[in-house]
């Protein structure tokens, strides 16, 4: 089924019906349990992606849905619908209001339509690549910064750099003309919205990467695994993304080397 707006449309009311959901537990009694992974999960991650879900199979019943709680769940393998009901749990079970809502929607593995909804904030990025992205309706662009010495740069998952990658770690920390620490997917809608110049990321699942990616690109920015290669389903967790191809090429070259 081509993209529609009726697509984006349907997204975006997904993204505040989850928003609704997420902040009725935030900052609350929440249940929280610890994945295999030890990764912690609450009762709202279930509550908003079995929300998601039904909706999703009410408007689109041909569709199949990967989500982070429950996996995939029947439909075509054409068209998939991507949820990460809450992206950072450890902040939202913390009180730390950075975490969001990602919803992607993917033709053939390649992503059409990405949402970052970030509950806390009353924020909402929605991008579709070669059309644009905006955030509360208000169009966005990255910032067009080539130079990674004048870039802001985000560094997400640090402590996990830090363990697998220590020397490109140290490389990061003397990089950019100012770089932050941070978890989760805000700094890339920041980077969409053209605050943040260069992120990069580290363990992330497709659910994470994926509708995150569409956002980015939609904005003009760049988003790639560590190697330069597109985003999928397939990818291996570590992701770049960049404003403008010369400042991608740079954080590319910092990975090497």
């Amino acid at each position: 089924m081509p993209m529609t707006q009726d697509h984006a449309d349907h997204a975006l009311r997904v993204a505040e019906m989850a928003s609704e959901t997420a902040r009725s537990f935030f900052r609350g009694r929440l249940g929280v349990e610890f994945k295999e992974d030890e990764s912690p999960v609450t009762q709202a991650d279930r509550a908003i992606e079995a929300q998601v879900r039904a909706y999703l199979q009410q408007h689109f019943p041909d569709h199949g849905i990967l989500g982070e709680e429950h996996g995939f769940d029947g439909g075509d393998r054409e068209d998939v619908w991507i949820i990460d009901p809450i992206d950072g749990t450890r902040s939202f079970l913390s009180g730390h209001p950075l975490f969001g809502f990602l919803l992607g929607y993917l033709q053939a593995g390649v992503p059409q339509l990405g949402v970052i909804g970030m509950p806390a904030l009353a924020e909402t990025f929605l991008g579709l690549p070669g059309q644009g992205a905006w955030l509360n309706g208000a169009q966005i662009r990255v910032s067009g910064q080539t130079r990674l010495d004048r870039a802001v740069l985000y560094v997400n998952e640090g402590d996990k750099i830090h363990s697998g990658h220590p020397q490109l770690f140290s490389r990061l920390m003397r990089s950019g003309q100012t770089r932050r620490f941070a978890y989760d997917c805000y700094p890339h809608a920041l980077l969409a919205a053209g605050h943040v110049d260069a992120v990069i990321d580290f363990g992330l699942q497709p659910y994470d990467y994926l509708p995150v990616s569409a956002v980015v690109s939609a904005a003009g920015g760049v988003i790639t695994d560590w190697d330069g290669a597109p985003l999928g389903l397939e990818s291996d967790g570590r992701v770049i993304s960049a404003a403008t191809p010369e400042l991608h090429r740079s954080m590319l070259a910092l990975i090497t080397g």
